[in-house]
């Protein structure tokens, strides 16, 4: 069965019929006779048939070879049509990107990138999930997922694009009823919004000048999306813990304010996870690539 899906007997017969002798063909082919006379013989045997007739003169086709080129000849067509779609989709964006992010990077980084790569590649389509919950790319069949924290431990291919760190927040009037000095070592005192898609952070280790604390903090609201947790924090709630780029227009703008600015939290990744494959769609590679891009900008600020 595999030598009779051989593609390049297919490619000899055809051209012999095409030419009109071996050596014409061999001479298209660029190969010495004798491997046209060869490949064309075994193909002759795996079908049973005489697919040609030989005179001193010249080389035509039986009817049964005539028939076997006629279909040949569509196969190899289709062959080198799908050779060509998929290496022009290798070397150029072509189709749907199909992207998964988090709400807050999303909104934030993600949409605006999508504006710039549509404006790039206009032909492009792009079929975007905004959502805390982790997709599956595989069964979900996402070709990039943009993973903000810590990367689970996964099958998955990652490339890291930049990093964020995380921050304490709360409006101005909340901030001014905190007590004087307030610090990491009273959080669990304080109110706090807390976020649901970080199910098993239970403790937040904070660190300054060589001191650390390890604390647990006490929600008083907790949401389900991170929007939501914004919404509630700018609201006055409680206090609330985002990554930089979530909030910085809200800090730029004075609707909030940084609480124990003078301490650390963990610094986190930004990472471009793919399903896992041999080589990657240029589709992703430009996409990508402009994610990258717009972090080096961030980082810049």
């Amino acid at each position: 069965m595999a030598d009779l899906l051989n593609l390049n007997r297919l490619v000899y017969f055809t051209t012999v019929v095409e030419t009109g002798s071996f050596t014409a063909a061999a001479d298209r082919l660029d190969v010495a006779k004798a491997v046209v006379s060869h490949q064309v013989g075994r193909l002759e045997e795996e079908l049973g048939a005489s697919l040609l007739r030989r005179t001193t003169r010249r080389v035509t086709a039986t009817e049964e070879g005539r028939l076997f080129y006629d279909r040949a000849a569509i196969i190899l067509r289709e062959a080198e049509a799908a050779y060509g779609d998929i290496s022009h989709s290798a070397t150029k964006p072509a189709g749907t990107l199909r992207l998964t992010a988090s709400l807050d990077y999303g909104a934030k980084v993600v949409a605006p990138t999508i504006a710039e790569y549509l404006r790039k590649y206009p032909k492009m389509k792009v079929e975007a999930i905004f959502d805390d919950a982790i997709s599956n790319l595989v069964d979900e069949q996402i070709d990039l997922g943009i993973r903000i924290g810590w990367l689970a431990d996964s099958s998955n291919q990652a490339r890291r694009l930049g990093t964020l760190q995380q921050v304490v927040v709360a409006t101005p009037g909340l901030a001014a009823s905190l007590p004087p000095n307030v610090s990491p070592r009273l959080a669990k005192s304080l109110p706090w919004v807390g976020n649901a898609q970080l199910r098993g952070v239970g403790q937040w280790l904070f660190s300054k000048d060589g001191e650390t604390v390890l604390t647990e903090l006490n929600p008083i609201v907790v949401c389900d999306k991170t929007p939501a947790v914004q919404a509630c924090v700018l609201a006055g709630i409680g206090l609330g813990i985002f990554p930089d780029f979530a909030v910085e227009d809200e800090i730029a703008g004075g609707r909030l304010v940084r609480v124990f600015a003078d301490w650390t939290l963990p610094t986190g990744g930004i990472h471009a996870v793919f399903p896992p494959a041999r080589y990657r769609p240029a589709k992703v590679r430009a996409f990508v690539d402009l994610l990258v891009a717009a972090e080096r900008r961030r980082a810049r600020r």
